[in-house]
């Protein structure tokens, strides 16, 4: 079978993530292409594989169906996969690839800003900075939460979840976890195991999501659940966004029950739930999570890797359909 040789890029990359790919394979960089266009049309009757976007491009079972015969592959520049029909491509015979394993770092040190922006009351600090209205120091300003002697809940302990497990731990805290199966000791580390999520939300004096989006995680954080955290409870998403019922949240959190949350996904953004804009106990990121230049080339580095290992006919490590 003809190795993939062109690639057709729809996506913006850093420039070193542009050299990476170029050094192993033909390109052709299109950023701004959108793949349902006249244009689209006639580039991708030049390419074997596509490299695409999870917040631009959507790769559903129509379009999928209309790609020429030559694309034997679609690499998707992240670690989710939502915005590809996997079983359309499937039956197409399309390789699909991800950029899993190579964010850990990045997203956990994201998780930690979130748990402390939170926690320390990072947003109306700014907000006092900037306006110009800070008097001074004072036993009594924007006192918040420790981190230390906490405990820290989090839904999802693979990789990302474990990674933050071991930085709270550095911050003394004690790490409890809910996953769809529990993990061997050595990658415990110590970690409480709970086979009911909901039994570990009574004890998460702080809560991290770092789960996938599924059936049974849509909507996971609802009003019922939220109120099963122990007042006061701090809640941070780095996972996704559909994770959260956000009006429950921000109820949450205007009430006082939650004092407070980090978050740095939203469901279905770039739109945001207007509900979050005002409110001072909201530290907001926007979806930075990966967003190191190590991440980024690592994230090339694996698309590349993944391409070559088809092409010798081996099983790549990052082939997910």
């Amino acid at each position: 079978m003809t190795p993939i040789r062109h690639v057709l890029v729809t996506l913006h990359l850093p420039v070193e993530v542009q050299a990476v790919l170029r050094a192993a394979f033909e390109i052709d960089y299109a950023p701004d292409l959108a793949l349902d266009s006249a244009d689209a049309t006639t580039r991708l009757q030049h390419a074997d594989a596509l490299v695409v976007s999870a917040t631009k491009d959507r790769l559903d079972a129509p379009l999928i169906a209309s790609l020429p015969s030559d694309i034997r592959g679609i690499a998707t520049y992240s670690i989710g996969h939502e915005h590809i029909d996997l079983e359309a491509a499937r039956k197409r015979n399309i390789a699909v690839f991800a950029t899993p394993d190579v964010l850990s770092d990045a997203c956990a040190e994201v998780g930690m800003l979130l748990l402390l922006g939170a926690a320390r009351r990072v947003t109306e600090s700014i907000a006092l900075l900037r306006s110009g209205r800070w008097s001074g120091w004072s036993p009594t300003q924007l006192n918040g939460n420790g981190l230390s002697g906490k405990a820290l809940g989090i839904i999802g302990m693979g990789r990302i979840g474990r990674a933050v497990a071991h930085r709270a731990k550095a911050f003394g805290m004690s790490i409890h976890y809910a996953n769809r199966s529990r993990l061997a000791p050595a990658l415990e580390d110590g970690a409480m195991h709970h086979a009911n999520a909901e039994d570990m939300l009574r004890v998460s004096q702080f809560l991290l999501l770092a789960c996938p989006v599924t059936p049974a995680t849509r909507g996971f954080i609802d009003a019922r659940r939220l109120q099963l955290l122990p007042r006061g409870a701090i809640v941070a998403n780095i996972g996704r966004g559909a994770l959260v019922i956000d009006a429950d949240l921000v109820a949450a959190l205007t009430s006082g029950h939650v004092a407070a949350a980090g978050l740095d996904v939203f469901d279905g953004e770039p739109d945001i739930f207007p509900g979050y804009h005002d409110l001072p106990n909201v530290f907001m990121l926007p979806h930075i999570g990966s967003s190191t230049i190590e991440a980024r080339i690592a994230m090339g580095d694996i698309v590349v890797e993944g391409l070559r290992q088809f092409n010798a006919g081996a099983v790549p490590t990052n082939r997910i359909a």
